[in-house]
């Protein structure tokens, strides 16, 4: 009897649409200065970056500017973001060139296994994940990112004190990711004041929008003790 493999459950839906012309000669051209292949070697951030500074994921990155602007702000830090989508890859990479942001990385693939593969235990020094998909129907709540192994893989993953920062404008979702926390005793709250948007971070398109719709954005960011 043949056992077939259970394929995990995906965060995210592949909906890549067509490529720009910008889009795509930002990945021809600049995928082998600026990207980082998925494989089973781990990284070796030094070496990448011709630097020893702090060590940032990014995990999910939309189009780019953000992180973009984010990586101009932190200086200290380099910086590597994941994510699956080729327009949001091809734009950000353009950007990295147009601006000249010499802390920045992408890697394209499924950010669960890159952790798990590509990442020491106790290598980094935060992890951000800005406005991941709320997946807000009841029975769709399985394929949100943020779920108690996630975290649990992260922890492992972060130096003591290192930090992970999740920004959410989805009142259900901000409260699951909350009580996520609170069973995970190896995490706690950097301040009790979820509303309150750190300097670094940008103001998104998205979250524009969110605003302007009435929506609260969440800033939950929790250090591991």
């Amino acid at each position: 009897m043949t056992i077939s493999k259970i394929r995990p459950i995906r965060s995210y839906v592949l909906r890549q649409g067509r490529l720009t012309k910008y889009q795509l000669k930002g990945i021809k051209l600049l995928s082998p200065i600026y990207t980082i292949p998925f494989g089973n070697n781990v990284l070796e951030w030094e070496n990448i970056f011709k630097s020893e500074k702090k060590r940032i994921i990014e995990i999910g990155f939309g189009m780019g500017h953000t992180t973009a602007e984010i990586a101009k702000i932190i200086r200290n830090s380099n910086f590597i973001a994941i994510d699956v989508h080729s327009p949001g890859v091809g734009n950000l990479l353009n950007i990295i060139k147009e601006k000249d942001i010499k802390n920045l990385r992408i890697i394209q693939h499924d950010a669960v296994e890159v952790l798990e593969k590509m990442v020491l235990d106790e290598s980094l020094d935060a992890v951000h994940i800005f406005f991941p998909d709320p997946w807000h129907k009841k029975r769709h709540n399985k394929r949100r990112l943020v779920q108690q192994p996630f975290l649990e893989l992260i922890s492992r993953k972060l130096k003591k004190g290192g930090y992970i920062h999740i920004a959410t404008d989805w009142d259900d979702y901000a409260n699951w990711i909350i009580k996520l926390f609170e069973k995970n005793l190896i995490y706690k709250p950097r301040n009790s004041d979820f509303s309150k948007k750190p300097s670094y971070r940008p103001i998104t398109k998205y979250e524009n929008r969110g605003v302007n719709l009435g929506h609260q954005v969440w800033d939950m960011i929790f250090v591991k003790s």
